[in-house]
């Protein structure tokens, strides 16, 4: 997760003590603050019924150019009808112009015969990608569309292709050049697919139904498996962002509809995005660069420094305590009564382990981290007269979870600071089912992955716990 501040070392040491022993290159106001119900996404109600293609409802049959005509081929073209068949619609709606078709649907294998498309070979081009030179739009059937499908369902393939016509939207749209940055033109098509979602959550697509529960949250976690590798530069020729800058992109859309992302330009991108580079000085510590060891009593102590610098009354103690007012929630539990956070440092450590190649782990240290945080955030809440239990809170605890992670930016010069993919890491924790970051004090979450991350942004894009507390109050 974070890293050690490497101009002072010795200053951490000090700290005060703590009780514990992508795509490919073809691309080249004012006024009340309104309320979230809990129990909605962007206003509709949270559901948990089927995902995926509708029963009973006959292929699109659009032409798909080398398509072995297999069932994932049938799925990639159903897919881009339906999100054609939208922009139909949309465009002419939103911004008074005619959305016309793309001109090519090109199926290929990446293991097989090549082809050369879009001016490259797709000789091991796992990828789906839209054309500009030619208005296509090419998709690899051999590993990318059948990884997509096995790992998050046929939704998951349908994400991919609704970015990728969004290229083809804001083309149509004029509102990109060559000259425009990769990491815009990404940013709007995340958003653009983002707003067909909308209507498919809203049963509007004639091939394919959402969830706005389980099937949003596996949309979001497609955008985690396809965004950038930590450390990358959001100024590469290819950067389509780090997960938590593309779920940005696709909540925006989701929530706000096509003009908003049409908005997205080189100012917005520049102000928001948190993709960023290692430091040449960050140290990996056997769990992969950016990674630190939970567990270790010094991280712990420069936690609990920035911790108590956001939430002063709590006091993270060792070991499991009992809790007449509170139910023990692990890895981080909180005792009301008390003021207390006690830790689980079995499962702190198992949260904090993230995966590497051939190991099974957990996400990475800034969830850990940020799941004690969630605790800390809690003893604020507490304090400040605030509802302990139920929905609102766990959406409120996620925003001043993500408030305390915005005060430990880089720019901050903490005692720890926020590493390339430690916001990912977040997003992941929040995506799971039982994500603490986004809980009460008896571990419950908010029903909605979507508006888990959501509440976290507003807190990390805040300068402060007002704009938390007068929109996630009960």
């Amino acid at each position: 997760m974070i890293r050690k501040t490497v101009a002072s070392a010795a200053a951490l040491v000090a700290a005060v003590a703590v009780l514990v022993s992508g795509c490919a290159q073809a691309i080249g106001g004012s006024g009340a603050v309104e309320r979230p119900d809990p129990n909605q996404v962007a206003g509709l109600a949270v559901t948990s019924g089927d995902s995926g293609p509708r029963p009973g409802v006959a292929d699109a049959g659009l032409p798909v150019a080398n398509s072995d005509r297999s069932a994932v081929d049938r799925l990639a073209a159903n897919a881009v009808a339906d999100v054609q068949a939208f922009w139909e619609k949309e465009l002419p709606a939103d911004f008074g112009k005619q959305f016309a078709p793309v001109k090519q649907l090109t199926s290929y294998d990446s293991t097989g015969q090549p082809l050369k498309l879009c001016g490259s070979s797709t000789a091991g081009l796992v990828n789906a990608f839209y054309c500009q030179q030619d208005d296509s739009v090419s998709w690899d059937r051999g590993q990318l569309l059948p990884q997509l499908n096995d790992s998050f369902g046929p939704m998951a393939v349908v994400a991919v292709l609704a970015h990728e016509l969004g290229h083809a939207v804001q083309f149509r749209l004029g509102s990109v050049n060559q000259a425009t940055p990769t990491i815009v033109k990404e940013q709007q098509a995340d958003c653009y697919a983002g707003t067909f979602f909308r209507s498919v959550a809203e049963g509007q697509a004639p091939h394919f139904q959402l969830s706005t529960g389980p099937g949003l949250n596996q949309i979001m976690a497609t955008l985690f498996f396809i965004r950038d590798t930590a450390g990358a530069s959001a100024q590469a020729a290819g950067a389509h962002g780090n997960a938590f800058d593309r779920v940005t992109a696709f909540q925006l859309g989701f929530s706000d509809g096509a003009k908003r992302c049409a908005r997205i330009d080189v100012a917005e991108v520049q102000s928001r995005i948190t993709e960023q580079q290692f430091d040449p000085n960050d140290r990996d510590q056997g769990l992969g660069k950016g990674n630190l060891r939970v567990n270790d009593q010094s991280a712990l102590r420069d936690l609990q420094t920035t911790l108590k610098a956001v939430f002063p009354q709590g006091q993270l103690v060792a070991g499991q305590l009992s809790c007449s007012d509170g139910k023990a929630t692990s890895p981080a539990s909180y005792c009301p009564i008390t003021n207390r956070i006690s830790l689980d440092l079995a499962n702190l450590v198992r949260v904090g382990t993230p995966p590497q190649k051939g190991v099974k782990g957990g996400i990475g240290d800034f969830a850990a981290f940020a799941e004690i945080a969630s605790r800390f955030a809690l003893a604020y809440e507490h304090g400040t007269g605030h509802a302990l239990d139920g929905p609102s809170t766990g959406q409120l605890t996620a925003c001043l979870t993500g408030m305390w992670a915005g005060t430990i930016t880089p720019a901050h010069q903490g005692a720890l600071q926020l590493s390339p993919g430690d916001l990912d890491e977040a997003v992941s924790e929040m995506l799971t089912g039982d994500s603490l970051i986004a809980a009460d004090v008896n571990g419950r979450s908010v029903p909605s992955g979507f508006a888990r991350v959501e509440a976290f942004r507003d807190g990390f894009t805040s300068t402060g716990p007002a704009i938390c507390t007068s929109k996630y109050s009960g």
